[in-house]
């Protein structure tokens, strides 16, 4: 029977004997790789461009010559043969690899084998644990979103989970409620930051609210046209606001019924007194139509032009670049079947802007003001850079071609406010 102090005595005495030259470090780091390939102490490791001391260590030991050369092939029965022949014999190779290196060494089936363990037993904990919640049904969904980390880092992969279910449940719309994004990355985490855009925790929440509308049967189509369009209406529909104070529209003499057919007051007080208002993404998201005079609206880009057409008919000002609140407000239009005259700069950002419009509306959505006698009247100083003009070579609607084809042979932009008469008459 085997004195397991004296053993122990033993491997210690050997480990330190192997530890006094790199090249056994060498050999016992390729006895490992082919450890974990064949799950027991096996193979051939050869050490290459050696050292004399090397070449005397390994003679030393495996009582053999290796004179004059720069590689040896070491084998493990060799190793082994050697390891008997020496006084630490009663130890084996497996216990000199795992003190030497200081870990147990772990065959790759064996690692898998482990490795499944843990993963039932995670998803075990998480039945158990989210068994009263929304998130329960939604294991095998959320696993396909961290399949990256169930595969290279379980313990990631656990923390992500209980992320996912937390998230899950917690969503705002489950209660009716919008809240803005940093408010409920606090309540979350405490971390208002936590789910910012470019953040793993923040691509896992993207991710869950796509898995949440799935489960509602909610499904929004991506704009090649407006890019954001696609993550913004879902976050929306999640009851989380990106950006809420800076999203609106801007409207006049428009009315709105909200999703429970009853009018909005506000709204309506605005329509009646004869008042432009900024109304908030939050707002428009609680619509279900609008209404506007003769079912017809003038949209423009500039808020000057908007302030001086509010007379009445029903206007919009898109401010620039179209947000999330402005396309919220062409879909109700659209559905109302409302007829959009639109009206932008004519700059290479202008026209782009108007032929995204155009070709996103599912209506009757007509060019205001933006022919090349338009431009030609309302041209200006401003030189337009050859990246500009780039941009235009994305025009292809017809009716805005003869406007981009002039901005390059005259190489200035025209603006709305330079034919502004020209919109009151």
């Amino acid at each position: 029977m085997r004195n397991q102090k004296n053993d122990n005595h033993i491997l210690n005495e050997c480990v330190l004997y192997f530890k006094q030259n790199a090249v056994w470090k060498r050999l016992f780091l390729g006895f490992e790789k082919k450890y974990y390939s064949y799950g027991k102490f096996s193979g051939r490791i050869t050490l290459k461009n050696l050292s004399c001391s090397e070449i005397e260590e390994l003679e030393g030991f495996f009582a053999e010559s290796f004179h004059g050369k720069k590689s040896v092939t070491i084998s493990s029965e060799k190793f082994e043969k050697a390891l008997k022949n020496s006084k630490y014999s009663l130890v084996t190779p497996e216990e000199i690899l795992t003190a030497f290196l200081g870990k147990t060494l772990l065959g790759k089936t064996e690692e898998v084998k482990q490795k499944e363990q843990k993963k039932k037993m995670v998803e075990e904990d998480f039945l158990t644990q989210f068994a009263k919640t929304p998130a329960v049904k939604c294991f095998a969904l959320f696993n396909r979103i961290l399949k990256s980390y169930e595969k290279n880092n379980l313990q990631q992969w656990h923390q992500f989970l209980w992320l996912c279910a937390k998230v899950y449940n917690a969503l705002p719309y489950r209660k009716n409620q919008k809240l803005y994004l940093p408010v409920f990355a606090a309540e979350i985490s405490g971390n208002p930051h936590a789910f910012d855009m470019g953040t793993t925790e923040g691509n896992i929440l993207y991710q869950v609210i796509l898995i949440s509308l799935e489960q509602r049967g909610l499904v929004v189509e991506s704009s090649g046209l407006f890019p954001a369009y696609k993550r913004q209406k879902s976050y929306l529909l999640a009851g989380i606001l990106i950006d809420d104070i800076s999203n609106y529209a801007i409207l006049y003499q428009v009315r709105a019924m909200k999703k429970d057919r009853s009018e909005h007051q506000g709204m309506l007080g605005f329509f009646s007194e004869k008042n432009m208002v900024q109304v908030p993404l939050n707002i428009i998201s609680e619509w279900e139509s609008i209404e506007c005079i003769d079912n017809e609206i003038y949209v423009v880009e500039n808020p000057s032009v908007f302030a001086a057409i509010c007379k009445e008919k029903s206007c919009m000002c898109m401010n620039g670049q179209p947000r999330l609140a402005s396309i919220l407000v062409l879909d109700l239009l659209a559905k109302s079947n409302v007829k959009v005259y639109y009206s932008g700069d004519l700059d290479p950002e202008g026209l782009l802007i108007a032929q995204k419009l155009r070709q996103y509306y599912r209506g009757n959505f007509v060019y205001w003001h933006m022919k090349l006698e338009d431009y030609r009247k309302g041209i200006s100083q401003e030189y337009i850079s050859d990246k500009r003009k780039k941009i235009l070579e994305r025009i292809k609607d017809e009716e805005l071609l003869p406007v981009a084809e002039a901005i390059v042979e005259y190489g200035t932009a025209a603006y709305q406010e330079n034919i502004l008469e020209m919109f009151m008459e």
